[in-house]
């Protein structure tokens, strides 16, 4: 895979590189002591062949990095051991040669616009396309200025953004989000590399809208430079060119000086019996928009404030209403008045001043309007639909599908709520775009409402089929053919189950066929009748039952239900290697009748000979890695359905994994996980993505709708809409629910805090000193891999000083957490009980092996990512046997998921890692079906630590937490120095006895 970067240069022409994942970095035996090349950079000549550019050249880069080598790009993923020894050292920027090719900035956008699949576009370039977009909006209204200025010893002619208004707020909110990246080549100041990667943009444009057109003709000085901002902009130098730039200079510095206050408008609506709008007059602070002063007070001269900025700021107010005035011709009206304060507007003229408010903001103006303005409700159709089945019951025998018929019937409405038919002939009567109706204010163009009451006229009832209604409400509001938006559908029988996500509830419960191998429980009867009917409808869903509620068994179960008496194309099972004895015992367990091939290992089938092969089975079983590597032999075959276990794995929408399984071809496909959403919403689409293909519309929407308002502002109504339009397709039933099970045991959660020894205070205090003091010259990517590299230290130090050191030195009497961790497990033993204790570094998990082995004399089981798969099953097995070993060391990343661990009643978390959904995917090992014991969890940190403080800052963050998505790690990188500083903070209390 490929990270693809792109800079620009002053001579406006962008600077294309890429970062290869295959390339290994070379790693010397010392640090450089000069320049040298990057290790993993693309070569140009490749570059130019795989993602375009002009020619090649060489860029002298300064990149975070080792002493050994730079750090690779957070969007490329790559192995740190990749190519030599692991990358040791402070980081710091260094300069490194690195291949590229020149590209013209209108070329630069359609680049970066169609990059290969294996390419990834880093922060830079994606920063690139935003500005582009700016800049056309610049040009679009008339936002530049023309200029001449010395590049390379030599006069040349630029087109250049003018800033003003909503343009310099837009160039300050860039500016704050431009990724560090950017200065990698010249290292200026954010300010001074934004604006020159903009004015390039903008000069470009410019140029291109202009194409050849003849702007000035003649010897002189000023013909040639007008002559130059459409052809060559390189001059020759002359005497008669430096005097012309220095009157340009002066010429531009005098319009672009921002006066320190402005003029601002802000509309009120009227009152519930007036029907006069009123646009009220202002100055406004440029810095401050907080600031306001009335017209009023500009007048009587009782704001001293604005002394502070303006020495005549009635003479401001009136030029600023003037110049206005050419933008809203209304406004002259006002300036009739000595001394204007406002202006009184019918609705017909408010109309006309809200379409027009962008106009004004464009143009430097401030501009405030009612609230509802942008967000009214919109007028749009409301799709009813009624299947002919009885209402709340679908049978197994019901011949119902997606082709079925439904009665249909549109109606307008507004948001959800439909209009009556004096409503809508009140709407056709307003001779006004605006009108209040129930109370609020609607915006209605009457030549789409005369449109869209010729459609309910016309075709404003009949029938479709339900994959038609379905489609509507997946994505409503994106038929551009109808006169309005649909803004919802409501459907009854069982189609309104399926749309209202209750169809669970209201279907039939299914039994398994006979000689299935397990008693099912209600609700996984349930469950099975909710696969059973997408089945027949041929729609895919994702089963995101908690873990240990049996989507093993329901999906078997389905399996056999389907092929009872039938013969059928066979399934395909994709999940962890760590689980795929476990799907092949409980498939022999539970459908015996199933013939399951395994498709793994290094004898195994391609090409035709697999399609022949499998076509003798009812569900292949085979892992991620292999359907990446074998795509292409098992894209040949037609499968029946497509299952992906653990299905938390295709997540990243743009791996490797991801794209192999949405090419698969199959009649339906379903995703089994019990965190449908781990740290953000895209993972989300990405399940969904596969289940459905194009549910949730293209992701750069759903981000936009659903992804950013709700785990930015955490916006209930979005997080509303995205349940609603997933809830046909996901089913989700939770342990703690007691209409789904009521005979599983309880689960005791007890976070313990643990002392520090003097030792790991020592040590703490010396990570925390040293962050702090490196963490004042760093910022950007080499900030945020300090402070997380901090982070991993300071766990370290926590858990054992011997993990922290890596001396080999003994692990007793030097860590008040290990000691609670042996107080555990020795209570444990002695009851005669069984423990899972979890750590994220297998590492310390290898120490703590033989340690606790001596310290209670008996045998403990380590599973961590090197564990093969027979291993893993061995362990597995003789830990599940009574009187096997009683502790069960995982690292979490290997044993977190997959794995049946009921003999254990008691899970300890020596470390956090902060993510409440990997934490419980892991205690769910033993808090599953199965158990018959209380599980007690033990979450140990230790006190007055970075442990216990984001421990509770998790704690106040969790009702976000629990709208849709969970916390990572990574926005503790986002957090300022003086809150890293208490957050890291060793305190007094820390340190035992």
């Amino acid at each position: 895979m490929w990270v693809v970067h792109a800079l620009c240069g002053a001579d406006g022409r962008a600077l294309v590189w890429a970062e290869d994942s295959e390339l290994p970095a070379k790693v010397p035996g010392r640090a450089p002591t000069g320049p040298a090349a990057h290790p993993f950079a693309v070569l140009g000549a490749e570059l130019i062949e795989r993602v375009g550019g002009q020619d090649e050249t060489t860029a002298l880069l300064h990149l975070p990095s080792y002493a050994s080598a730079p750090v690779p790009s957070p969007e490329l993923v790559r192995d740190p051991l990749a190519g030599g020894a692991k990358p040791r050292g402070a980081l710091r920027l260094r300069r490194w040669f690195v291949p590229a090719v020149h590209c013209p900035p209108a070329r630069l956008r359609d680049l970066l616009g169609s990059v290969p699949e294996d390419c990834r576009l880093g922060s830079d370039a994606r920063f690139a396309l935003e500005v582009a977009g700016f800049a056309e909006q610049l040009v679009d209204r008339g936002g530049v200025l023309p200029d001449l200025v010395q590049e390379d010893d030599r006069p040349t002619a630029r087109w250049t953004a003018a800033l003003t208004g909503a343009g310099m707020a837009r160039f300050a909110n860039l500016r704050e989000a431009m990724p560090p990246a950017l200065r990698a080549r010249t290292g200026g100041t954010p300010d001074d590399v934004l604006r020159e990667l903009l004015d390039a943009f903008v000069d470009d444009e410019v140029r291109q809208r202009l194409g050849r057109a003849e702007l000035g003709e003649g010897p002189s000085a000023a013909a040639r430079w007008l002559g130059a901002l459409t052809g060559d902009p390189r001059l020759e130098d002359s005497a008669e060119l430096h005097q012309l730039g220095e009157r340009i200079a002066e010429w531009r510095a005098g319009i672009a000086r921002p006066d320190p206050v402005r003029a601002c408008f802000r509309l009120h609506a009227p009152e519930e019996d007036d029907e006069d709008w009123t646009v009220e007059f202002l100055l406004q602070a440029v810095d401050d928009p907080s600031v306001l002063i009335s017209a009023q007070d500009v007048w009587s001269g009782e704001s001293h404030v604005l002394r502070r900025w303006v020495s005549q700021p009635q003479e401001l107010l009136l030029a600023d209403l003037g110049r206005a005035a050419r933008i809203v011709p209304a406004l002259e009206r006002a300036l009739r008045s000595a001394q204007p304060g406002e202006l009184v507007l019918d609705t017909e003229g408010a109309h006309e001043f809200l379409v027009n408010a962008g106009h004004l903001d464009h143009a430097g103006f401030g501009v405030l309007l009612p609230a509802w303005w942008g967000r009214a409700p919109k007028l749009g159709l409301r799709l009813n639909a009624t299947s002919s089945s009885t209402a709340g019951v679908v049978s197994k025998d019901s011949a119902v599908n997606m082709g079925t018929l439904v009665d249909y019937r549109w109606d307008l409405a507004i948001g959800d709520e439909p209009l009556t038919e004096d409503e809508i002939r009140e709407l056709a009567a307003a001779k006004v775009p605006l009108v209040r109706l129930r109370g609020r204010w609607v915006q209605v163009d009457p030549a789409r409402l005369r449109a869209g009451l010729r459609m309910l006229d016309e075709s404003g009832s009949g029938q479709m089929t339900a994959a038609e209604v379905l489609q509507q409400a997946g994505e409503p509001g994106q038929d551009d053919s109808r006169p309005f938006p649909v803004v919802g559908v409501n459907a009854s029988g069982w189609l309104g189950d399926l749309l209202s996500g209750a169809a669970e509830q209201h279907l039939e419960p299914v039994d398994p066929p006979a000689g299935f191998g397990a008693q099912l429980r209600p609700y996984q009867r349930r469950g099975l009748a909710w696969l059973a009917f997408l089945d027949r409808l041929g729609l895919g869903g994702c089963l995101a039952d908690d873990m240990g509620l049996g989507k093993t068994v329901q999906l078997l179960a389905l399996e056999a239900l389907a092929r009872e008496g039938a013969r059928k194309a066979p399934t395909l099972l994709v999940c962890p290697m760590s689980v795929v004895g476990n799907w092949q015992r409980e498939a022999e367990r539970f459908a015996p009748g199933l013939k399951v091939h395994v498709h793994h290992g290094g004898d195994r089938l391609g090409g035709e000979d697999l399609g022949e092969e499998v076509e003798r089975y009812d569900l292949v079983i085979t892992t991620y890695p292999l359907v990446a590597g074998d795509g292409g032999a098992l894209r040949q075959v037609r499968w029946e359905r497509v299952v992906l276990d653990e299905a938390q794995h295709v997540k990243n929408s743009s791996s490797k994994t991801a794209k192999a399984v949405r090419e698969l071809s199959a009649r339906q496909r379903l995703a089994l996980t019990g965190t449908p959403v781990e740290n953000r919403l895209a993972e989300l689409w990405s399940v969904m993505d596969f289940a459905n293909p194009g549910i949730l519309g293209p992701l750069t929407r759903f981000r936009a709708r659903y992804a950013v308002p709700i785990e930015r502002d955490g916006d209930e109504s979005a997080a509303a809409r995205l349940r609603q339009i997933t809830g046909p397709f996901v089913l989700r039933r939770t342990k703690t629910d007691p209409a789904v099970i009521s005979d599983l045991p309880d689960k005791v959660e007890l976070k313990q805090l643990c002392n520090l020894t003097a030792e790991q205070a020592s040590l703490y205090q010396a990570v925390v000193d040293d962050m702090l003091q490196r963490i004042a010259g760093s910022e950007g990517v080499e900030r945020k891999g300090l402070v997380l590299a901090t982070m991993s230290k300071l766990k370290q130090v926590c858990n054992h000083p011997a993990q922290f050191l890596d001396d080999g030195t003994a692990l007793a009497g030097r860590s008040g957490k290990l000691q609670r961790l042996e107080e555990i497990l020795g209570g444990v033993l002695a009851d005669g009980e069984k423990a899972l204790v979890f750590t994220q570094f297998a590492g310390f998990g290898g120490m703590l092996v033989p340690h606790l082995s001596a310290r209670f004399d008996t045998e403990v089981l380590f599973l961590h990512g090197g564990t093969p798969k027979k291993s893993r099953d061995a362990m597995v097995r003789r830990f599940q046997e009574p009187g096997g070993p009683g502790i069960f060391l995982l690292s979490l990343k290997a044993g977190g998921t997959g794995l049946n661990l009921t003999a254990a009643n008691h899970v300890v978390h020596l470390d956090r890692w902060w993510n409440p959904a990997v934490e419980d995917q892991a205690t769910d090992r033993a808090f599953r079906i199965g158990q018959r014991k209380d599980v007690q969890v033990r979450k140990l940190s230790c006190i007055g630590t970075l442990e216990d403080r984001i421990d509770q800052m998790i704690e106040q963050k969790k009702a976000l937490a629990q709208l849709v998505v969970s916390s990572g790690e990574n926005w503790l990188t986002e957090l300022s120095t003086n809150e890293l500083r208490e957050l890291i903070a060793l305190d007094a209390e820390a340190v035992g006895e």
